[in-house]
């Protein structure tokens, strides 16, 4: 009928009961006709266990040597679940990310995907295999091992997906679709039966942790229909596609991050370019700036505040303090980003004003504030940040 490329997290395969769960999902898939190629991650936690295990050897081991380790962790999965598709009676073979094609540049632990060869995906599906894949890794020209970074299974199956024009990309988890909220913390929080790219692409990037916010990005750019479903409960979950009835609801979701540092450069020189050569700085060292607040000038200086992840805001004050003098640079770890996202948002006057109201309304302070077309975000106190999304989800999306 088809070909669908179908994707399971760690948790999807964490043990043999589970690994032979999504055997029959995927035999299942095929016996309707598909064409089935299944991207799958690392069982459980056995990429935090390899770590752990690096690091009793060489907390400062080099990246290379990690990727060469991490990536023994798909590999397990990938043959436990051809195995288990095999004891089913269907045609199955597995491939390491290299086997399959998988091409990357040579940036170790995040690599980027420069391209798919498919060549021996396609030999195998005219075969009429089931081909098992490892996600997260790729190779480089020098033909080392790389890995994708966090979530990068879910960019190994959209690639794919792209390279091979499949009629679906799957996203199995353990929850049952895109929730307007954690629901595991909100009360209420509802399953949404759609939601466009740019929303699932924002709220991936606030901290919503059911897709990876590049395989979004590139579903978006090649048109990939992707759908998050549950491989627990066989139901339909939800469709991420193009922009359509963005006005019917307002907030899609809301969600909080807590892998935020804040970063403060107080009493700079109100200097042309001085922004320029900081974020520069920043940029060259790979840290990524979110929300930046820029002061007035007052008395020939002014102060910049900026958000990085957690643990690139030591690193941030160290460089920043080698190129600055007559200035105090604080860096606070203590705070959490609470957004809202909504494609309608831009045609609804209010919008920020009722999320401020829902943080006034439980004595939550802003420290800062950040606005696009389709998201509001804010910073506030680590400690205040399940509270916040409740309220704020309570004020958008009522209890029914």
């Amino acid at each position: 009928m088809g070909l669908i490329v179908q994707k399971f997290g760690g948790s999807s395969v964490a043990d043999a009961q589970r690994v032979m769960n999504v055997a029959k999902i995927v035999t299942d898939t095929y016996k309707q006709g598909n064409d089935v190629i299944v991207v799958v991650s690392a069982q459980g936690d056995t990429t935090d266990d390899l770590i752990e295990k690096a690091n009793e050897i060489n907390p400062n081991a080099h990246k290379r040597e990690m990727d060469q380790l991490l990536t023994a962790g798909e590999q397990i999965s990938i043959s436990l679940l051809a195995m288990a598709i095999e004891k089913l009676g269907f045609p199955v073979i597995s491939l390491l990310g290299w086997q399959a094609g998988f091409n990357t540049n040579s940036i170790h632990s995040q690599a980027r995907i420069k391209n798919i060869k498919p060549n021996r995906l396609q030999a195998e599906i005219a075969k009429h295999n089931i081909v098992v894949v490892a996600g997260f890794q790729g190779i480089n020209r020098y033909d080392d091992l790389t890995t994708l970074g966090r979530g990068g299974s879910d960019t190994s199956a959209v690639a794919i997906a792209a390279a091979l024009k499949a009629d679906k990309c799957q996203i199995f988890t353990d929850v049952e679709g895109v929730y307007t909220a954690d629901p595991r913390k909100v009360e209420n929080a509802k399953k949404l039966k759609d939601i466009t790219y740019d929303e699932m692409l924002e709220l991936a990037t606030l901290g919503a942790q059911v897709l990876n916010n590049r395989s979004v990005e590139m579903a978006k750019k090649y048109s990939v229909e992707l759908e998050v479903l549950s491989s627990l409960n066989p139901i339909p979950g939800t469709i991420v596609k193009e922009a359509a009835k963005m006005e019917k609801m307002l907030i899609r979701g809301v969600t909080k991050d807590k892998d935020v540092a804040l970063v403060s450069i107080l009493n700079l020189q109100d200097t042309p370019g001085i922004a320029f050569k900081i974020f520069s700085k920043l940029s060259a060292k790979n840290i990524n700036v979110d929300i930046i607040l820029q002061s007035f000038g007052r008395d020939g200086t002014k102060d910049i505040v900026f958000t990085v992840s957690k643990d690139n805001g030591p690193l941030a004050v160290e460089l920043l303090e080698e190129m600055l003098d007559d200035c105090k640079i604080v860096c606070n770890t203590d705070v959490a980003k609470v957004s809202i996202v909504g494609a309608g948002m831009e045609s609804h006057p209010g919008t920020a004003s009722k999320m401020f109201e829902a943080l006034y309304e439980t004595n939550i302070n802003i420290q800062m504030i950040s606005t696009s077309e389709i998201k509001i975000s804010v910073i506030i106190d680590a400690e205040d940040a399940d509270r916040a999304v409740s309220a704020v989800h309570k004020k958008f999306i009522p209890n029914d």
